[in-house]
């Protein structure tokens, strides 16, 4: 793991992962996590795990600069078009990691029981190596990751207040990554990650 002020990249097999603990100053990310936490439209959609239906536990949105769906765990999300905060949001990520994004889904956690599973973000229309941009605002979460095959290669991340999170390479094909739940008494996080749909 290299380390330095901007950008710690990690040195693991099978991916490309960078993480800016300091993308944003502490005020800066207080603002974009209030104005976000207003004014998305979020939903809560219905999973199916094992036959029975639950509530998703965390609420989503997606949003993009065109009209493509995006499917994952039997949900089909449609795009609502960019706001112009998310819009500056997307350009200062995009200086960042000299990638061009497209869409972007939220997610927001509302306590520390809301959470995501173990998944990796392989859908087709994704692409085969594709570069997520994970911006986190509100209260910090442990990010955890494994690799698909090579037992004992795990790790976990505190994803903290203005951090930038980005997986690449392969990444997706080879990793699972989730955010579990926790039985501390949290704040809500805000989670924006953006990428291409094709």
């Amino acid at each position: 793991m290299q380390h330095n002020n901007k950008i710690i990249k990690f040195d693991i097999a099978d991916a490309e992962l960078d993480y800016y603990p300091n993308f944003m100053k502490d005020k800066e990310a207080t603002a974009y996590f209030n104005l976000l936490e207003s004014q998305t439209k979020w939903q809560q959609d219905e999973i199916k795990i094992f036959g029975n239906i639950y509530m998703q536990p965390r609420l989503t949105a997606l949003y993009a600069n065109n009209s493509n769906s995006y499917h994952y765990a039997n949900i089909t999300m449609q795009p609502h078009a960019f706001t112009p905060l998310m819009h500056e949001l997307k350009v200062k990520i995009e200086k960042v990691t000299k990638t061009t994004f497209s869409s972007c889904l939220l997610n927001l956690y509302r306590n520390g029981q809301d959470s995501n599973g173990w998944h990796a973000d392989n859908e087709k229309e994704l692409g085969d190596k594709p570069i997520i941009a994970s911006l986190s605002l509100g209260a910090a979460r442990y990010f955890h990751f494994k690799h698909r095959t090579k037992k004992g290669s795990k790790h976990k991340l505190l994803l903290e207040h203005g951090s930038l999170l980005v997986m690449g390479g392969e990444m997706q094909k080879y990793w699972l990554h989730q955010i579990p739940k926790t039985k501390k008494i949290i704040n809500p996080r805000i989670n924006l990650t953006f990428r291409n749909i094709v």
